[in-house]
C-alpha cells in the first residue's frame, strides 16, 4: 500500500513563496510519476504539475508556469512543489498523487493516479 502525506501549506501574502512536500511510503515511488493537483472552494480539482519517475520530464498548468517548480528526491521518497510569486487565485487545497508505475501519459487526468494524499491548505492573502 502506498501512502502520501503532504506538508508545507499555510498562509502567505501575495508575492510570497511556499514549498510543499509530499512524503510517499512504499517501495514503488521511484517507478511512479508524481502529480500535484489543487481544489479551490466551489471549484473542481485541477491539475497543477507533474514529474516523471526519472525526473527527466515535467509539465505544468498554464496558470502556474514560470512560478511553480516540481521536483523529486527518489532517495527520500519525496516530491516537492516550490511555489513562488503566489497570487490570491492560488488559494486552494493542494493534493499530491502517485501515478501508475512507468506511465507518463494523460497525467492531467485524475484517473491516471492510483493514490492521493489528504491535501494541504494554501491560502494567499492580497
Amino acid at each position: 500500500q502506498v501512502q502520501l502525506v503532504e506538508s508545507g501549506g499555510g498562509l502567505v501574502q501575495a508575492g510570497g513563496s511556499l514549498r510543499l512536500s509530499c512524503a510517499v511510503s512504499g517501495p514503488t515511488f521511484s517507478r511512479r510519476a508524481m502529480g500535484w493537483f489543487r481544489q479551490a472552494p466551489g471549484k473542481e480539482r485541477e491539475f497543477v504539475a507533474v514529474i516523471s519517475w526519472s525526473a527527466r520530464s515535467t509539465d505544468y498548468a498554464d496558470a502556474v508556469k514560470g512560478r511553480f517548480t516540481i521536483s523529486r528526491d527518489n532517495a527520500k521518497n519525496t516530491v516537492y512543489l516550490q511555489m513562488n510569486s503566489l497570487k490570491p487565485e492560488d488559494t486552494a487545497v493542494y493534493y499530491c498523487a502517485a501515478g501508475r508505475p512507468f506511465r507518463y501519459s494523460d497525467y492531467k487526468t485524475e484517473g491516471e493516479y492510483d493514490y492521493w494524499g489528504q491535501g494541504t491548505q494554501v491560502t494567499v492573502s492580497s
